[in-house]
């Protein structure tokens, strides 16, 4: 009678774990253009442009949005920071809340991330520049041609999620 009832315990923990593993082989083949999520756990919905972005920021200092841009570089010492593209060809830079968490430190170029969070019109000083153009790797005399404070676009994001390349750009 144990023998029976070891049989039935086995033959049902074998079922549970295939029926997961079907789920976990669906949920990834639906996020195959997903490169990962950080931060708080966010979604696609009431996300806009980065053109309306800025527009809200016509008649703001400071917007809580939900934005998708294209990467165009990441904090290479931690990947404390990402830059996305704006319109006008300049770059916004996007840091995580409290530190929170990271993304990776290389390879994202080109990719495209939705985030989430607090955009706000700042003026980001020379030693602060400086120390985001060194963290970039970025030549010493590129460094020490900064000497002038930036009037920018400042992002806190709560939550990321990295997309892989171009297929994401028109979703």
């Amino acid at each position: 009678m144990k023998k029976i009832f070891l049989a039935v315990v086995m033959l049902a923990t074998v079922w549970a774990c295939a029926d997961k593993k079907t789920e976990q082989t669906e949920v990834k083949a639906d996020k195959a253009d997903v490169v990962g999520t950080y931060g708080a756990e966010i979604s696609e919905e009431g996300a806009i442009s980065v053109e309306s972005m800025m527009a809200k920021l016509e008649t703001s200092d400071s917007v809580m949005v939900k934005v998708k841009g294209e990467i165009t570089a990441t904090c290479a010492m931690k990947g404390c920071w990402m830059n996305l593209v704006l319109p006008n060809g300049e770059e916004m830079r996007v840091t995580f809340k409290d530190y929170g968490f990271f993304v990776p430190k290389e390879g994202m170029e080109g990719n495209y991330a939705l985030i989430e969070g607090v955009v706000t019109r700042t003026l980001t000083d020379v030693e602060t520049l400086k120390h985001y153009a060194a963290d970039a790797g970025k030549p010493e005399e590129e460094i020490l041609a900064i000497t002038e404070p930036k009037d920018e676009l400042s992002f806190v994001a709560n939550g990321v999620i990295i997309y892989k390349g171009e297929q994401a750009a028109s979703e």
